[in-house]
Protein backbone atom coordinates (compact mmCIF):
# COMPACT_ATOMS: atom_id res chain seq x y z
CA UNK A 1 0.00 0.00 0.00
CA UNK A 2 1.27 3.58 -0.76
CA UNK A 3 2.22 6.32 1.80
CA UNK A 4 -0.71 8.71 2.70
CA UNK A 5 -0.37 12.09 2.04
CA UNK A 6 -1.87 15.36 1.44
CA UNK A 7 -2.39 16.35 -2.35
CA UNK A 8 -2.74 19.59 -2.86
CA UNK A 9 -2.81 23.01 -0.60
CA UNK A 10 -1.24 24.58 2.53
CA UNK A 11 0.21 20.69 3.31
CA UNK A 12 0.63 19.86 -0.31
CA UNK A 13 3.01 16.67 0.07
CA UNK A 14 3.01 16.26 3.74
CA UNK A 15 3.46 12.39 4.47
CA UNK A 16 0.24 11.17 7.21
CA UNK A 17 0.28 8.39 9.44
CA UNK A 18 -1.82 5.39 9.39
CA UNK A 19 -3.62 4.10 11.75
CA UNK A 20 -1.43 1.10 13.48
CA UNK A 21 -3.34 -2.50 12.81
CA UNK A 22 -6.33 -2.89 10.04
CA UNK A 23 -9.05 -1.23 11.63
CA UNK A 24 -9.11 1.08 8.45
CA UNK A 25 -9.10 1.38 5.15
CA UNK A 26 -7.76 5.10 4.09
CA UNK A 27 -8.94 6.88 0.59
CA UNK A 28 -6.34 5.77 -2.08
CA UNK A 29 -5.03 9.03 -3.44
CA UNK A 30 -6.52 8.69 -6.85
CA UNK A 31 -9.79 8.50 -4.88
CA UNK A 32 -8.74 11.87 -2.99
CA UNK A 33 -7.98 13.62 -5.96
CA UNK A 34 -11.09 12.67 -7.84
CA UNK A 35 -13.38 13.73 -4.53
CA UNK A 36 -11.50 16.70 -4.20
CA UNK A 37 -11.94 17.21 -8.06
CA UNK A 38 -15.63 17.24 -7.37
CA UNK A 39 -15.95 19.55 -4.80
CA UNK A 40 -13.56 21.86 -6.41
CA UNK A 41 -13.48 25.43 -4.94
CA UNK A 42 -16.61 24.92 -2.81
CA UNK A 43 -14.35 23.72 -0.48
CA UNK A 44 -12.52 26.60 0.10
CA UNK A 45 -14.64 28.06 3.54
CA UNK A 46 -16.53 25.19 3.83
CA UNK A 47 -17.61 23.46 7.20
CA UNK A 48 -17.13 19.51 7.23
CA UNK A 49 -17.49 16.74 9.69
CA UNK A 50 -15.46 13.35 8.81
CA UNK A 51 -17.58 10.68 10.35
CA UNK A 52 -15.51 7.45 11.07
CA UNK A 53 -12.30 9.80 10.56
CA UNK A 54 -9.24 7.10 10.20
CA UNK A 55 -6.46 8.51 9.65
CA UNK A 56 -8.50 11.94 9.18
CA UNK A 57 -6.81 11.91 5.53
CA UNK A 58 -9.78 13.27 3.98
CA UNK A 59 -10.12 16.08 6.40
CA UNK A 60 -7.04 16.60 6.66
CA UNK A 61 -7.35 17.31 2.45
CA UNK A 62 -10.16 19.30 2.89
CA UNK A 63 -7.96 22.14 5.38
CA UNK A 64 -5.21 22.19 3.46
CA UNK A 65 -7.49 23.42 0.68
CA UNK A 66 -8.86 26.11 2.57
CA UNK A 67 -11.62 24.47 4.52
CA UNK A 68 -12.65 26.52 7.62
CA UNK A 69 -13.06 23.92 9.86
CA UNK A 70 -13.30 20.14 10.26
CA UNK A 71 -14.69 18.20 12.91
CA UNK A 72 -13.11 14.37 13.17
CA UNK A 73 -14.77 11.54 14.90
CA UNK A 74 -14.24 8.30 15.38
CA UNK A 75 -14.06 6.21 18.20
CA UNK A 76 -10.93 3.99 17.74
CA UNK A 77 -8.19 5.38 20.00
CA UNK A 78 -5.32 4.74 17.59
CA UNK A 79 -7.31 6.38 15.16
CA UNK A 80 -7.82 9.54 17.58
CA UNK A 81 -4.36 9.94 18.13
CA UNK A 82 -3.12 9.19 14.51
CA UNK A 83 -5.67 12.09 13.47
CA UNK A 84 -4.14 14.09 16.27
CA UNK A 85 -0.52 13.68 14.79
CA UNK A 86 -1.40 14.08 10.97
CA UNK A 87 -3.52 17.66 12.45
CA UNK A 88 0.13 18.62 14.36
CA UNK A 89 2.37 17.44 11.30
CA UNK A 90 0.18 19.17 8.55
CA UNK A 91 0.02 22.28 11.09
CA UNK A 92 -3.77 22.26 10.79
CA UNK A 93 -5.27 22.07 14.36
CA UNK A 94 -6.16 24.90 14.71
CA UNK A 95 -8.68 24.80 12.00
CA UNK A 96 -10.15 21.11 13.74
CA UNK A 97 -11.68 19.83 16.47
CA UNK A 98 -11.30 15.83 17.08
CA UNK A 99 -13.69 13.82 19.09
CA UNK A 100 -13.38 10.32 20.66
CA UNK A 101 -17.35 8.79 20.24
CA UNK A 102 -19.46 6.17 18.54
CA UNK A 103 -20.47 8.59 14.97
CA UNK A 104 -23.60 6.85 14.76
CA UNK A 105 -24.43 8.15 18.80
CA UNK A 106 -22.83 10.93 18.12
CA UNK A 107 -25.23 12.13 14.88
CA UNK A 108 -27.76 10.84 16.82
CA UNK A 109 -27.57 13.84 19.41
CA UNK A 110 -28.99 17.54 18.18
CA UNK A 111 -26.10 18.89 16.18
CA UNK A 112 -24.27 21.62 17.46
CA UNK A 113 -23.61 23.33 14.10
CA UNK A 114 -24.37 23.07 10.56
CA UNK A 115 -21.58 21.45 7.54
CA UNK A 116 -21.24 22.39 4.06
CA UNK A 117 -19.70 18.65 3.46
CA UNK A 118 -20.23 15.22 5.66
CA UNK A 119 -17.81 12.56 4.79
CA UNK A 120 -18.84 9.07 5.74
CA UNK A 121 -16.51 6.32 5.06
CA UNK A 122 -16.77 3.26 8.46
CA UNK A 123 -15.59 0.12 8.35
CA UNK A 124 -16.96 -1.97 5.30
CA UNK A 125 -20.09 -4.51 4.93
CA UNK A 126 -21.54 -3.70 8.16
CA UNK A 127 -24.10 -1.67 6.85
CA UNK A 128 -22.98 0.98 9.19
CA UNK A 129 -23.19 3.90 6.20
CA UNK A 130 -26.69 3.36 6.17
CA UNK A 131 -27.59 3.67 9.77
CA UNK A 132 -25.20 7.18 9.84
CA UNK A 133 -27.16 8.06 6.48
CA UNK A 134 -30.35 7.68 7.82
CA UNK A 135 -29.41 9.46 11.21
CA UNK A 136 -28.22 12.37 9.15
CA UNK A 137 -31.56 12.75 7.33
CA UNK A 138 -33.70 12.23 10.47
CA UNK A 139 -31.92 15.12 11.94
CA UNK A 140 -31.27 16.73 8.94
CA UNK A 141 -30.09 20.34 10.62
CA UNK A 142 -26.72 18.54 10.44
CA UNK A 143 -26.53 20.17 6.89
CA UNK A 144 -26.06 23.53 5.93
CA UNK A 145 -28.70 23.91 2.77
CA UNK A 146 -26.65 23.02 -0.02
CA UNK A 147 -25.05 20.41 1.92
CA UNK A 148 -23.76 17.48 0.64
CA UNK A 149 -23.03 14.08 2.27
CA UNK A 150 -20.19 12.23 0.55
CA UNK A 151 -20.40 8.03 1.46
CA UNK A 152 -17.38 6.21 0.84
CA UNK A 153 -18.04 2.08 -0.07
CA UNK A 154 -17.24 -0.98 -1.65
CA UNK A 155 -19.27 -0.94 -4.66
CA UNK A 156 -20.95 -4.21 -3.02
CA UNK A 157 -22.65 -2.16 -0.49
CA UNK A 158 -24.79 -0.20 -2.19
CA UNK A 159 -28.46 0.05 -1.94
CA UNK A 160 -30.70 2.79 -2.92
CA UNK A 161 -32.14 4.24 0.61
CA UNK A 162 -35.22 5.92 0.55
CA UNK A 163 -34.61 9.31 2.82
CA UNK A 164 -36.87 11.93 3.39
CA UNK A 165 -34.57 15.07 3.84
CA UNK A 166 -31.51 13.96 1.22
CA UNK A 167 -31.25 12.62 -2.09
CA UNK A 168 -28.70 10.75 -3.90
CA UNK A 169 -27.65 12.75 -6.88
CA UNK A 170 -24.23 11.21 -8.10
CA UNK A 171 -22.22 8.04 -7.92
CA UNK A 172 -18.43 7.62 -8.64
CA UNK A 173 -16.51 4.59 -9.29
CA UNK A 174 -12.95 3.86 -8.74
CA UNK A 175 -12.21 0.50 -8.52
CA UNK A 176 -13.10 -0.86 -5.19
CA UNK A 177 -14.13 2.31 -4.31
CA UNK A 178 -17.79 4.22 -4.98
CA UNK A 179 -18.41 7.36 -3.65
CA UNK A 180 -22.44 8.26 -3.27
CA UNK A 181 -23.17 11.66 -3.11
CA UNK A 182 -26.47 12.95 -1.84
CA UNK A 183 -27.80 16.32 -1.14
CA UNK A 184 -30.43 18.43 1.05
CA UNK A 185 -33.64 18.43 -0.84
CA UNK A 186 -34.93 21.94 -1.85
CA UNK A 187 -38.07 22.66 0.13
CA UNK A 188 -38.99 25.68 -1.83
Amino acid sequence: MSKLRVISGTSKGRRLRSVPGNSTRPITDRVKTSLFDILGQDIVGSIMLDLFAGTGSVGIEALSRGANFVLFIDNNNKAIKTIKHNLEITNLKKSAEVIKSDALAYINKAPTRKFDYIYIAPPQYKGLWIKALMGIDSEYHWLSKDGWIIVQIHPSEYQTINTVKVNEFEQRRYGSTLLVFYQTISLI
